[in-house]
């Protein structure tokens, strides 16, 4: 198959990939939003066919191995020449058969979890307009074209957080996570606009040459190239939740727990991840800003990790070790390992995917979310507890699930940078991710509580919790180190791939770290040798932080309420009292005037005779005393 023939068939297969879900979208809106059978079979097969796409779209990637980008002239401004465009290289396929495979199986868990609800089509109306956002995005070519999307995807959020909008802490979720979120995109906005402006495009290659050359002859600053960098990394912080801007996305658990798995493994948060990733040339030209990405990462991950250990709510667990997931994922990029920051984003979408699907097999069997009312339920849903195991394992990194071969990269990535305190860092949140992750198989699963009262879901559930418990084991065997062919050699941006190297201490200390994390699990809440309570009252204040959320939400509850309030308050006095005064005195003096003067208006023409009379005398009188030369208008000598 020739280039010119093979680009084709790539353009059309990369148009059609977010096409599929937005016409399903439209259909849905339009004609079948009275027919939940359809609607629902609509969106999948939709999904469906993208991943086939997505299928074709991997194959010639891997079989082609270069880049292809289509551009459609759009719009002049100046100098600045706006395209509307396709990219379409190893990164792209990657994602998209990621963000494809994840949504179709959530898509087909959401027939019966969603069964029954009033507005069913509905959902799946906004789940296809959230692939095809997500999609869009991951396809751009350039940076208008990418926050379009970028914004379409937090709208979509904002629909699918506060689908259940009669619930008031699901409406007050989803404006906490549309508001918080617009903060980093305005950063990534203006970020876009002067590096744009700088450049005199919006493409993305043509971008990062720019920022090549300008930075290697001096034209750029290191300074500016920093802050331009930071500020496309502060979308990156809003989408994928990085600290302080991650408030959002624990509340985003009050949206249907398909939602919450499609948010938090492939679509939302891998968003600000897929955009470093995208955009990596431009970043790693600011060694500030990469170790900026780097230590918001590891302390977004420690962080993180250390609410979750506390926390009731399953999905609230779930929500807080996508934080600290997401973190790592950051780390990685930011001490330069861009193949190793996308390869955890890819194994973390199937186990985390398969962690929120199962949290929601166990709240549709128990009807509540908190794990000390569930306990005992691995008799009543053995493929739930068995799937929500091996997810648990492979979050945990144990050799040799998925997991394992991406966070012992990250480690060794870590290592090689030379920050120890990154690495450490990194260390100690791997034992904590092992640590709650069991504490919540242990509690749910084990032992005697309420499991009499659960069932097993149906197939619609438990199937894609089979296969995503496959990927979950198998998928991390695209990046063992010692292949020729691997993640690493498809991604790679260089001409030459730098090939991880399987280091055998790094690895046996991840899997010793992760093994004593599960084993204190297993000694608190399970054997209970240790009680939590006695664990409660030892710790104490810090388990009182770790369960507050160590009061960030009401740091800024206070200061929105002390400073953004009183400032709004103190300009609203200004504006009443001083601009409004102003107008008003203005309005004022008119008034008076006009009604001083009226009364000089009687209607004699002989009163007016005089007026005009003396005014004109008057006038030649100043005249006469001040420029004699001036009464030779009048005729004078």
């Amino acid at each position: 198959m020739n280039t010119l023939v093979l680009t084709k068939y790539l353009v059309t297969a990369g148009l059609l990939v977010p096409a599929c879900p937005f016409v399903a979208f439209l259909i849905i809106v339009a004609f079948t939003k009275k027919f939940n059978f359809i609607s629902s079979t609509l969106s999948i097969l939709a999904m469906f066919g993208s991943f086939l796409l997505s299928c074709f779209i991997l194959y010639v990637m891997l079989t082609a191995k270069t880049a292809f980008e289509y551009n459609i002239p759009w719009l002049h401004i100046g100098d600045i020449n706006w395209d509307i465009g396709l990219l379409i290289n190893p990164l792209t396929s990657i994602m998209l058969m990621v963000v494809t495979t994840i949504s179709l199986l959530v898509q087909i868990y959401s027939v019966g979890y969603m069964h029954g609800d009033r507005v069913y089509p509905k959902f799946f109306a906004f789940i296809s307009l959230f692939s095809f956002s997500m999609l869009g995005l991951v396809i751009a070519n350039n940076f208008i074209q990418i926050y379009i999307f970028w914004e379409l995807v937090g709208l979509c959020s904002y629909l699918l957080i506060g689908f259940w909008y009669e619930k008031p802490e699901a409406a007050d979720a989803s404006k906490k996570a549309f508001v918080v979120t617009r903060f980093g995109d305005f950063g990534f906005l203006v970020g876009i606009l002067i590096l744009s402006f700088l450049s005199k495009t919006f493409n993305f290659h043509e971008a990062e040459q720019f920022v090549k050359t300008a930075t290697a002859n001096g034209s750029l600053t290191p300074q500016m190239m920093t802050i331009i960098a930071l500020l496309l990394f502060s979308g990156a912080m809003g989408k994928s939740g990085q600290f302080p801007l991650h408030v959002w996305l624990p509340d985003a658990m009050e949206g249907p727990t398909p939602v919450s798995a499609l948010i938090h493994a492939a679509t939302m948060v891998a968003a600000g991840v897929f955009m470093v990733a995208r955009l990596f040339g431009i970043f790693s030209s600011s060694h500030e800003a990469m170790l900026v990405i780097a230590y918001i990462g590891a302390f977004t991950a420690i962080f993180s990790a250390t609410i979750a250990l506390t926390q009731d709510d399953i999905k609230r667990v779930l929500a807080y070790s996508t934080l600290s997931q997401l973190g790592y994922m950051m780390l990685a990029l930011g001490v330069g390992g861009y193949t190793t920051g996308m390869f955890h984003l890819t194994t973390h979408a199937a186990f985390k995917a398969l962690l929120f699907l199962c949290a929601g097999s166990v709240i549709h069997a128990m009807d509540t979310n908190d794990i000390w009312k569930m306990g005992g339920l691995g008799k009543k849903m053995p493929i739930t507890a068995a799937t929500f195991l091996i997810a648990a394992l492979a979050i945990s990194g144990i050799f040799p699930l998925a997991g394992f071969w991406s966070k012992d990269e990250i480690l060794e990535a870590t290592l090689l940078s030379g920050h120890k305190l990154l690495y450490y860092s990194a260390v100690i949140t791997a034992f904590m991710t092992a640590f709650y992750m069991f504490r919540v198989f242990f509690v749910t699963f084990t032992g005697k509580g309420n499991g009499e009262h659960g069932h097993e879901s149906p197939a619609s559930m438990t199937i894609p919790l089979i296969i995503l418990a496959v990927l979950s084991v198998f998928a991390g065997f695209i990046g063992m180190p010692g292949q020729n062919a691997s993640i690493y050699t498809f991604l790679y941006m260089g001409d030459t791939p730098v090939l991880p190297e399987f280091n055998i201490k790094t690895a046996i200390t991840s899997n010793i770290v992760a093994l004593s994390g599960i084993l204190l699990a297993f000694i608190i809440y399970s054997a209970k040798i240790i009680k939590a309570e006695t664990l409660k009252k030892i710790t104490g204040p810090l388990y009182v932080l770790s369960k507050r959320k160590f009061f960030i939400d009401e740091i800024y509850l206070f200061v929105i309420k002390y400073t953004f309030i009183a400032l709004t308050k103190a300009i609203a006095w200004f504006d009443r009292h001083i601009v409004d005064g102003v107008v008003n005195l203005v309005g004022f003096i008119c008034r008076w005037t006009g009604a001083k003067l009226r009364l000089t208006i009687s209607g004699r023409i002989q009163s007016y005779a005089l007026i005009i009379f003396s005014g004109v005398v008057i006038v030649i009188a100043v005249f006469a005393i001040y420029n004699p030369e001036a009464l030779k208008i009048f005729g004078g000598k």
